[in-house]
């Protein structure tokens, strides 16, 4: 598949809204680090001060939270 990223990414900015953080800012790794640790059904706090302090982790976020990782990694290596 050539272009698997713009299939992957079906709504630009949802992770974003989710999380309370602006378009404008990036989201911190620890706090997508944190989302991916914890399981679906948990409330977690923030580790960082961007965005919502408390967040209910679902599966679609852990999913969101763990493209957007990748996604930050595969364009460290370019």
């Amino acid at each position: 598949m050539k272009k698997w990223i713009q299939q992957a990414i079906h709504r630009p900015g949802k992770l974003h809204t989710e999380l309370g953080i602006s378009k404008g800012e990036k989201i911190p790794m620890s706090l997508l680090n944190e989302i991916i640790k914890a399981k679906a059904g948990q409330t977690i706090k923030n580790p960082t001060r961007v965005g919502k302090k408390k967040i209910l982790v679902t599966r679609k976020i852990e999913q969101r939270a763990i493209l957007a990782r990748n996604l930050r990694e595969i364009s460290k290596k370019r």
